[in-house]
């Protein structure tokens, strides 16, 4: 087979996967967890990104700074997975409240993924974490049905550990 009927069988794949079967994929990955503390001990943790390394199982590399406009450098490594590092740009940091970034592969509308994180104070003194990544681009359904399950659980494992660090 040549390079050219490679080619297009790909790209025939791809869009039949972003515009066919893939449109019965969820493009949004969500977690949380109860945290038995106050919503400003968990943003501390979670503001503290040089210490990531320490706890985080599923964030190795954390750098930057936490302000809306600014790049940050992330590294994720699932459990058992190889690990990739990101430039995105951070959108939100509401102290006590909500970091989000968006990151891209590529260039924009490929493969986009906006992370978030938001931190709600519950009645009785504990805090809610949402975890969770919103995904687009024409790749979104082909990239996403590959990597969705390790995702998840990398997101599940940090809220453990945010959990457990917070807690301790």
């Amino acid at each position: 087979m040549n390079i050219l009927a490679t080619s297009a069988i790909a790209i025939t794949a791809v869009f039949a996967s972003a515009w066919g079967a893939g449109q019965f994929v969820d493009r949004n990955l969500h977690t949380q967890i109860i945290i038995d503390a106050p919503a400003s001990e968990v943003w501390d943790q979670l503001a503290d990104i040089k210490s990531y390394s320490s706890w985080n199982p599923f964030i190795k590399q954390f750098s930057g700074i936490l302000k809306a406009g600014e790049t940050i450098n992330v590294t994720i490594q699932p459990d058992g997975g190889s690990a990739m590092t990101f430039t995105p740009l951070v959108l939100k940091a509401a102290q006590n409240k909500e970091l989000r970034w968006i990151g891209k592969l590529g260039f924009k509308g490929v493969f986009d993924g906006e992370h978030y994180f938001i931190i709600s104070q519950t009645a009785d003194g504990k805090t809610l974490f949402k975890h969770g990544e919103n995904f687009s681009g024409m790749l979104a359904p082909l990239l996403l049905a590959m990597i969705a399950d390790d995702t998840l659980k990398g997101f599940k494992s940090m809220n453990e550990a945010l959990k457990k660090q917070v807690e301790a």
